[in-house]
């Protein structure tokens, strides 16, 4: 074969060597389209919120590749249920492609409640929605700053700033409702412990303003109220009238004063004697 490749001219030889290599080229540019499946596409099938392991079989079934890229905690899905998926439903694309998927987390992830008293509402709905948070049962109570927070609860108690919670987790907001409209008589709280003075507050809807304690008092929970601001009844011996919402101020001291402290005493006769 090499003699008769040797006896041919240069040219032929050429010829036949260009040739092979077009041939070659051609067969190869035929073969592209079988090898890479040109023209062969799917429709992207929808996953969301079916389980990884389903929506997995079920991609793949469907002649795609999986890959689980990223988490996230949704409290309104399953753990481990498809969130997003990429390239998404109903998307054409080619046989084999790796369909990514964004899947639920089992355990939510624990975030630090902020301090939301004293935040309007809505800037306060705003923080919980940015930390994954929701906004539970809203309670109002009388209060001067109308519609704002005054109290943060979760599961009915107190919550504190700084507590670390499951994201997801539903807080009550305690609101404002501004003082109310009717008038009641002021609750005589002189001779009461400051316990029974802050339940009768509470009661009455009225808020505990300043409070003043003798430097006598070691126990303020059981030291009794001496003074009171605004008074049972003024100067004219008249009942004086709050709103709900409205504070009322508070003097402790270590001894239980007589019951008609309270009532401020008649006017001084001011003719000269």
């Amino acid at each position: 074969m090499l003699k008769s490749i040797t006896k041919r001219s240069f040219g032929f030889n050429l010829a036949v060597a260009v040739g092979s290599i077009l041939l070659l080229g051609l067969l190869f540019f035929l073969s592209l389209g079988i090898i890479t499946k040109h023209g062969d596409t799917l429709t992207v099938p929808d996953v969301y919120k079916k389980n990884v392991q389903e929506a997995t079989m079920l991609l793949e079934k469907a002649g795609f590749s999986v890959d689980v890229r990223d988490s996230i905690y949704i409290d309104s899905i399953p753990a481990l249920a498809v969130w997003e998926q990429t390239p998404e439903k109903g998307s054409t694309v080619k046989v084999g492609r790796t369909i990514y998927l964004t899947i639920n987390k089992v355990v939510p992830p624990m975030v630090a409640m902020p301090d939301l008293e004293g935040f309007t509402f809505r800037s306060a709905e705003m923080m919980l929605h940015a930390l994954r948070l929701n906004v539970g049962d809203t309670i109002y109570k009388p209060d001067f700053a109308t519609n704002t927070v005054l109290q943060q609860l979760l599961n009915g108690k107190p919550l504190k700033a700084g507590k670390m919670i499951p994201e997801g987790s539903n807080i009550t907001l305690v609101l404002s409702s501004g003082t109310g409209n009717t008038e009641n008589p002021a609750p005589d709280l002189v001779g009461l412990s400051f316990l029974e003075a802050k339940e009768t507050l509470s009661a009455s809807n009225l808020l505990i303003g300043i409070v003043l304690v003798d430097p006598n008092v070691t126990d303020t929970a059981n030291a009794f109220v001496v003074k009171q601001d605004p008074m049972h009844r003024n100067n004219l011996n008249e009942l004086n009238m709050v709103r709900a919402g409205e504070a009322i101020d508070l003097w402790l001291s270590a001894a239980k004063p007589v019951k008609d402290a309270g009532v401020a005493p008649p006017p001084k006769d001011s003719t000269p004697e």
